[in-house]
């Protein structure tokens, strides 16, 4: 694919300027407030499809945001790839943790980026990484070395649980037929180690709520007489583990499938420096169930964490209140056997059945999805192997990631079709977090891996 090659290193500049572009757009599906920066988002990456000469071009309306589609079949006998990506980022909170704006992207050096690295919202996630594989097929297309079918599906509600992309697939089984899902919106781990995401945990999300009395209290009045609901709510949560972290749901770890010695020493060999991962997060050490490695916590092993926890005054100087309400946001990482309904309604009914009397309890759930595992010996892996030993250099590891696609699961099911994992980010980029970026080694590396990828895959197809 030396035309194909050729043509990505003499239009890095463009692609670059492109993704700054679509960079500025704040497409934060999660806020009413930026429809229509997630509307004009997708018209964008319309026009990208539309540009590079895809066929069939359509910004398709959902109930919430759009999913844009577009195709190029160069002949039905061969084999087809489904891209999927999302163009919607997380909100850019807290504001102030910034050291630039979320969407005006910045490009700066840095230790792990010596190179440079965008810094912007959605930089790495997923609106980098997922335009890799737009210019990917621009640079196979303009070099005449397509090799195969290709589709892309770009949804705009992957931050908010995917809520509508479930009812697309089912509406547009023979439109989205092919024959694999390329997805590039998990990482890999280190620049000099690529790796190939194998497996993914599901999650079950939910939102508690804690009332006690009828409205805010006095707290020299009422304090010490009635439940205070945001000291009953943290009692709530901290019982939640135990002393060895492991958690105290009944029937949690029913259907856990523990791995073998064999399994664990094979994870064990993907490199991992204690020191180097305290150190980049600015900690003293690690935290997590006993009995298992920091890689494993983080990948075959189920979690329970808050990732909000609000109720009373917290304005500036004091207010003597005893809340009314107190609430948190809780989401638990599943591993395969685990069915997120399952574990919703086990947290549902322990939660409610700690609370003490002089309180009552709300959970509502929100998006949840199934843990989903890629068999290393498929044809998709193999080529995706192929394409990063001939990018990189080495091999890359198979890993088993500790965060959710839940969509991936549900390809498999409504499309009958498996998913492979080619992420070219790192842990250390941020996302969902203040200063998200990704280095542009990373995006001109995925770039450029691509296109290995479709030759292969269509040569082992044969």
């Amino acid at each position: 694919m030396n035309n194909t090659q050729n043509y990505i290193s003499s239009h890095k500049e463009q692609f670059l300027n492109e993704l700054l572009d679509l960079l500025r757009i704040p497409s934060i599906s999660a806020d009413p407030a930026y429809a229509k920066d997630v509307e004009k988002t997708a018209h964008l990456i319309a026009e990208q499809f539309t540009t590079l000469g895809l066929d069939k071009v359509e910004v398709c309306a959902t109930k919430g945001h759009p999913i844009v589609y577009g195709e190029k079949i160069i002949d039905p006998a061969l084999p087809t790839v489904l891209v999927y990506g999302h163009y919607d980022v997380q909100p850019a909170d807290p504001i102030d943790l910034w050291t630039d704006p979320p969407f005006e992207p910045v490009i700066k050096k840095t230790e792990i980026h010596p190179d440079g690295a965008i810094f912007a919202r959605g930089a790495c996630d997923d609106k980098g990484q997922m335009f890799m594989h737009v210019k990917a097929v621009e640079a196979m297309m303009r070099s005449g070395e397509l090799p195969c079918n290709v589709k892309f599906m770009i949804e705009g509600e992957e931050e908010v649980g995917s809520d509508n992309l479930e009812e697309f697939a089912l509406n547009n089984v023979e439109r989205l037929k092919a024959d694999i899902i390329l997805v590039s919106d998990t990482g890999m781990l280190a620049n000099d180690v690529p790796s190939v995401t194998t497996g993914l945990r599901g999650l079950s999300y939910v939102e508690v709520e804690v009332t006690g009395p009828n409205r805010d209290l006095h707290s020299g009045l009422y304090g010490g007489c009635v439940a205070n609901p945001i000291n009953i709510l943290t009692k709530m949560i901290a019982s939640l583990h135990d002393e060895n972290n492991r958690i105290t749901i009944p029937g949690f770890y029913d259907k856990v499938i523990e791995l073998s010695n064999e399994e664990r020493a094979e994870m064990a060999k993907a490199p991992f420096s204690h020191d180097a991962y305290c150190k980049a997060l600015d900690i003293e050490d690690t935290y997590g169930e006993k009995g298992y490695s920091t890689m494993e916590r983080g990948s075959i092993r189920p979690t329970l964490d808050v990732n909000g926890i609000w109720g009373g005054y917290i304005g500036e100087g004091a207010k003597t209140v005893i809340a009314s309400k107190a609430y948190a946001k809780i989401s638990m990482r599943l591993v395969p056997d685990q069915n997120p309904n399952e574990i919703t309604k086990l947290f549902m009914d322990h939660f409610t059945s700690i609370a003490p009397k002089g309180t009552k309890v709300k959970v509502t759930p929100h998006h949840g999805g199934e843990a989903a595992v890629t068999p290393i010996d498929s044809i998709a892996y193999k080529a995706a192997s192929i394409a990063y030993e001939e990018t990189f250099g080495v091999k890359p590891i198979p890993v088993r990631s500790g965060g959710s696609i839940p969509i991936v699961a549900m390809f498999e099911k409504v499309l009958g079709l498996k998913t492979i994992l080619m992420g070219f980010g790192l842990d250390s980029d941020a996302i969902h977090s203040p200063n998200e970026h990704y280095g542009l080694f990373n995006f001109y590396r995925g770039i450029e891996t691509i296109p290995y990828f479709y030759k292969h895959f269509t040569e082992l197809s044969k």
